[in-house]
């Protein structure tokens, strides 16, 4: 044993939490520094905790650190992985790993609810608690540990234990990355609107977001997570592209010159 884990374990004795701690080693490999970020991290909004200053708090920062890591880590991962593949390519790849449904797998099979603090009413609600939490433990370990730590977490606990990246490329099932695939192929732009956001009865955020394809609107949709209604919306433009041929001509004429209707089927 070397002398750094039998200083983790002389902490262990004294730490309040010791089940997380002991949980974050089993799943990262390393004990936490400073075991509250974990804490915060599996602190849904819907129950927040009141901080030593007083403040409330929940892991939603935490999330939106962790949700920028992980799609640098990812993204660089590929980048090197597939060092002869064009951007649409990366872009779609990177898509399917960070959807949230992938990301709530992860979550799923990492245990994260079994430590997740959510009221009953969000955890019936919101199917991406443990996605999201995935996001904030990632948050949670580059305040910890850094970077480099942070980056061998992603890649060997998220993306080699969980994805086949073989069978990845072969498959598309996130339409918003066939969606933005296509755009790019075809020089279309594209532009995801958040048109609306309002409360459900049980007091969940709801979110309504348009796409627009050169300008044109293509669908709206709406979700419990901005990226949930971002592949509703997705979906559907998607659909209509396939299925509406003056739709697909409208949208491929707002580029210059007109790409050949022909070859821009679906």
């Amino acid at each position: 044993m070397v002398f750094g884990d039998v200083i983790s374990l002389i902490k262990l004795l004294f730490v309040k939490d010791k089940e997380l701690y002991v949980f974050i080693h089993r799943i990262t490999g390393f004990y936490p520094h400073r075991i509250d970020l974990y804490q915060l991290a599996f602190v849904h909004r819907s129950k927040p905790v009141q901080l030593p200053d007083g403040h409330w708090a929940n892991n939603e920062r935490l999330e939106y650190l962790g949700d920028a890591v992980l799609d640098l880590v990812v993204a660089d991962y590929l980048y090197h992985q597939y060092p002869t593949k064009h951007e649409g390519f990366l872009t779609s790849m990177r898509a399917k790993i960070v959807q949230r449904e992938s990301l709530n797998r992860v979550g799923c099979s990492l245990h994260l609810d079994s430590h997740v603090r959510a009221s009953s009413h969000s955890s019936s609600h919101n199917s991406y608690i443990n996605g999201n939490a995935v996001e904030a433990l990632v948050g949670a370990i580059y305040l910890d540990r850094g970077y480099q730590a942070c980056r061998k977490f992603v890649v060997e606990r998220i993306i080699r234990d969980h994805f086949d990246l073989n069978s990845l490329v072969n498959t598309e099932q996130n339409y918003k990355s066939r969606l933005i695939e296509w755009t790019q192929k075809f020089h279309v732009n594209i532009e995801f609107e958040l048109v609306d956001t309002y409360n459900d009865r049980d007091n969940n955020p709801v979110f309504k977001t348009a796409v627009l394809l050169g300008g044109v609107f293509a669908a709206d949709s709406t979700g419990y997570s901005k990226k949930e209604s971002h592949q509703g919306a997705s979906r559907k433009a998607y659909e209509r592209l396939k299925t509406d041929a003056m739709f697909r001509e409208q949208v491929l004429a707002t580029v210059s010159p007109v790409a050949d209707d022909a070859s821009a089927q679906l």
